[in-house]
């Protein structure tokens, strides 16, 4: 494999996955910033709440990018470059997309616990899970971005009462809602248990020759 195709398989090749991965990582960097260093609830923390709700779709939408897969794959001819470039780059680009949705809301509920609030986790991520299909659906056949909710809050407000009288719409997001909730249980296992192996983890012993 040539350098130029190894450099194609990174996610950060494409244009429009440069893009869509650094959308993605703003709920998790708003994430760190408002659940972990944040000191107190200020009115700036408030808004900082409001922007991750708004911005925490564009993670799990990387999911819905695998139309791009296909379309690629049925552009090339070469099984070996199909296998060894364009499948591993999408792979890396949707695990990497939904890793920050995953982090994101674990960084939520070790929040809401640390504040006994335990018993909302399951409602808040429920409730995430609905909203993120709502804004996936908003974004991928509607074209809508999360800054427009600023710009243009009056015609996404239509589009979501439009969409809760499509048939369409309805399906996709109850699909969606399920699909990211399946997903998202599967990464905060698997996160929770590598948070829990670091933590218990034994110190490494001295060095006796020192």
């Amino acid at each position: 494999m040539s350098w130029t195709a190894f450099w194609d398989l990174l996610p950060i090749s494409l244009d429009w996955m440069r893009w869509n991965l650094f959308l993605a990582l703003i709920p998790l960097s708003l994430s760190i910033g408002l659940f972990q260093l944040a000191p107190q609830r200020s009115l700036v923390w408030w808004l900082g709440l409001v922007a991750f709700v708004v911005f925490l779709p564009n993670a799990p939408y990387i999911l819905t990018d695998v139309i791009h897969l296909v379309e690629e794959i049925q552009g090339t001819e070469s099984l070996l470059v199909n296998s060894l470039v364009i499948i591993p780059r999408y792979v890396l680009f949707i695990l990497l997309g939904f890793s920050a949705y995953v982090l994101s809301l674990v960084n939520v509920g070790l929040y809401l616990k640390a504040h006994a609030l335990g018993r909302w986790v399951l409602p808040m991520e429920l409730g995430l899970h609905g909203l993120s299909a709502i804004g996936v659906n908003l974004g991928r056949f509607d074209r809508f971005n999360s800054w427009d909710l600023l710009v243009r809050p009056g015609s996404i407000l239509l589009e979501i009462l439009q969409d809760l009288t499509s048939c369409r719409a309805l399906g996709f997001i109850a699909i969606a809602t399920l699909v990211i909730a399946c997903l998202y249980w599967v990464g905060k296992q698997i996160t929770l248990a590598l948070i829990w192996r670091s933590q218990t983890q034994p110190p490494n012993p001295p060095d006796p020759s020192t």
